[in-house]
């Protein structure tokens, strides 16, 4: 099995399923138990982190509170993630995935983010996307998904609708030269 924890995952045109038309999900952990990650470009409507705050009861009190927050993915759609850089350890519990990324899924990222002391980059996320055992390597193998290396630049970038052309293109693939059908050689 190869480990794609910290690829960006992208999905194709064919795939099937809406809630992931056009996304590019980040793999926070990959393993033969299956897979877990954030959509990084399909922003949560009408959900701001100031909401977020005020809703948690923290006292919003730094810039930046008027971010967007994502739509991470359908499982646990009310739970909270932070995916984050590398610059910050939350003191209970931070997931680093690499050097310039790391999760984050406690309440202290939030309540640091609002007081200015958070990451240096950082998307937060409401729900995940999961893959049971062997059910993402099957997706790619059905030409649901192509996977490229992940780039703090494009991931954490403010431009939402453009990161999926990015990322075909950080594969060097033109998104107008793809099929909606699968197909084997």
């Amino acid at each position: 099995m190869i480990d794609l924890t910290g690829k960006l995952l992208i999905a194709m045109p064919g795939m099937g399923d809406p809630r992931f038309e056009h996304s590019v999900v980040f793999l926070c952990s990959h393993s033969d138990e299956g897979a877990m990650g954030l959509i990084v470009n399909k922003p949560a409507p009408d959900v701001r982190l100031f909401d977020l705050l005020e809703q948690l009861e923290i006292e919003p009190g730094g810039s930046g509170q008027d971010r967007l927050v994502h739509y991470g993915g359908p499982v646990e759609s009310a739970r909270g993630f932070v995916l984050h850089s590398g610059d910050y350890t939350s003191n209970l519990q931070t997931l680093q995935i690499s050097d310039a990324f790391s999760m984050t899924a406690t309440l202290d990222i939030l309540e640091d983010i609002a007081i200015g002391d958070g990451p240096e980059r950082a998307l937060m996320m409401l729900g995940y996307a999961g893959w049971g055992p062997m059910q993402l390597e099957s997706e790619i193998g059905q030409n649901g998904w192509l996977t490229v290396d992940s780039d703090p630049q494009l991931v954490f970038g403010s431009d939402d609708d453009g990161k999926w052309n990015a990322a075909l293109k950080a594969l060097g693939v033109d998104p107008k030269g793809l099929s909606a059908a699968a197909g084997h050689a």
